[in-house]
């Protein structure tokens, strides 16, 4: 046997924890924007409309929220990870980028390739959501 061992470059720190989270972050925002784009076309209404309050995103629960209802279970987790979004959103996206500057070695180039394509999301959707349309849609889900 052979005592010199195989140079296999260690993951940088956090990175599975950070890829999960950021698809997680941005998966939530797809799902809300999914539903606010939805409901204007459902009702033929645009993003003012939406904004007086008249249609809730909470009557797109079925069944209603009730604690027995598995969809108030599933609505409450996208809000929180949409809300989380808000500040952790461009946090992972920092820190995406510095993994990416100083770490392209240490990952394989999958692992590189899917990170960008999470940070450009993160930072796509920070951009979308300090946009007027964006707070559109924000005070619509927060209503």
């Amino acid at each position: 046997m052979s005592s010199i061992a195989h140079g296999v470059a260690e993951r940088p720190p956090l990175l599975r924890s950070v890829v999960a989270a950021q698809a997680a972050l941005i998966a939530a925002f797809v799902v809300v924007l999914a539903l606010w784009v939805g409901r204007m076309a459902a009702a033929g209404v645009g993003p003012e409309e939406l904004r007086s309050g008249a249609y809730d995103p909470k009557d797109l629960v079925p069944f209603g929220l009730s604690a027995a209802n598995p969809l108030t279970w599933l609505y409450g987790a996208v809000s929180l990870l949409y809300l989380a979004g808000l500040a952790a959103g461009p946090l992972l996206a920092v820190y995406s980028v510095a993994l990416l500057a100083t770490n392209r070695l240490r990952m394989s180039r999958r692992t590189w390739r899917v990170l960008l394509a999470l940070t450009v999301g993160a930072v796509l959707v920070a951009a979308f959501r300090f946009a007027p349309t964006g707070m559109d849609m924000h005070r619509w889900w927060l209503d």
